[in-house]
């Protein structure tokens, strides 16, 4: 079956974001790429934005989540009007717990992790970068959804 990679866009900000990320998860990058590592873009970036993101991975269980910086010759990403949703299926209370908790340090809760009326464990928040997350777990899917 095909996996399902998140991929998100910043105004400048992925590798402080994804630093931010790994802190939580754990593991290592499996690709940082800066704008100068690629002369041949397509498209020229300022040198201010040489060292910038044009593409980081970080590995999380069979996933990979990635980003890169937008360059300012593209506009700006508005992650604030970006309504969906990174989710996160833990595999235990516990690690529920330890993921909302990591990643939404500094960021704004809109549903604390708690029981949920549909049974599992839930939480919704936007992490200090802007993004939306949601931390997940249901003893029916021990992480698996």
């Amino acid at each position: 079956m095909a996996l399902i990679n998140p991929y998100i866009n910043f105004n400048g900000n992925a590798e402080e974001a994804f630093h931010f990320y790994k802190s939580v998860f754990g593991g290592e990058f499996a690709m940082v790429m800066r704008f100068k590592d690629m002369p041949n873009a397509g498209f020229q970036v300022s040198e201010k934005e040489a060292d910038k993101i044009m593409h980081i991975a970080l590995p999380i269980g069979n996933n990979v989540l990635m980003a890169n910086d937008v360059p300012e010759i593209m506009g700006r990403v508005n992650e604030n009007e970006n309504r969906s949703k990174i989710a996160v299926s833990a595999e235990s209370r516990e690690e529920a717990d330890s993921i909302f908790k990591g990643l939404s340090a500094g960021g704004t809760v809109e549903m604390p992790i708690g029981d949920s009326p549909w049974g599992s464990y839930f939480g919704m928040f936007r992490d200090k970068y802007g993004i939306e997350w949601t931390v997940d777990y249901d003893p029916k899917y021990k992480g698996k959804v």
